[in-house]
């Protein structure tokens, strides 16, 4: 096997999981709100904030795409290839799982919001904690891209 194809086994993780996960999360989100709108239909657009909130991690993946893609040259080492693969493995698991996580959060409140609680900015304070992880595995991404 080439070193460069190691090398986009992690960009394809990064971008996959990463993609998987804020699919997942705006889905759990959106569920949430279209039974929220049953009970109270004119706080649509705190559920569609809270819903595409899990949508950023997705992003991340996908800018983390960039950061490493001028690494990804045919005469790649070994080494490099090993780093781009575990920034990817790394983004794309911890962005699949705070995505799902975060999702969860936002569509309780969503669930809240319907039955009458004024509880958005609380929800959107919370939600941060779980994005908070995904922010931290692409400033990795971001400073192993500069270590190489």
């Amino acid at each position: 096997m080439e070193p460069i194809i190691l090398a986009y086994i992690g960009v394809g993780l990064m971008i996959g999981l990463a993609g998987i996960g804020s699919a997942f999360g705006v889905t759990i989100g959106g569920n949430a709100a279209v039974g929220a709108m049953k009970k109270n239909e004119d706080a649509f657009g705190n559920y569609l904030i809270l819903s595409a909130l899990p949508g950023t991690q997705g992003l991340y993946g996908f800018m983390g795409y960039f950061i490493l893609s001028g690494f990804l040259v045919p005469d790649i080492t070994w080494t490099t290839a090993a780093a781009i693969f575990g920034a990817g493995l790394a983004l794309g698991t911890v962005g699949l799982l705070s995505a799902i996580r975060q999702g969860q959060v936002c569509a309780n409140g969503i669930a809240a919001i319907g039955s009458g609680y004024n509880v958005f900015g609380k929800t959107m304070i919370l939600a941060v904690f779980p994005e908070l992880y995904a922010i931290i595995a692409f400033a990795a991404t971001f400073m192993i891209s500069g270590a190489l």
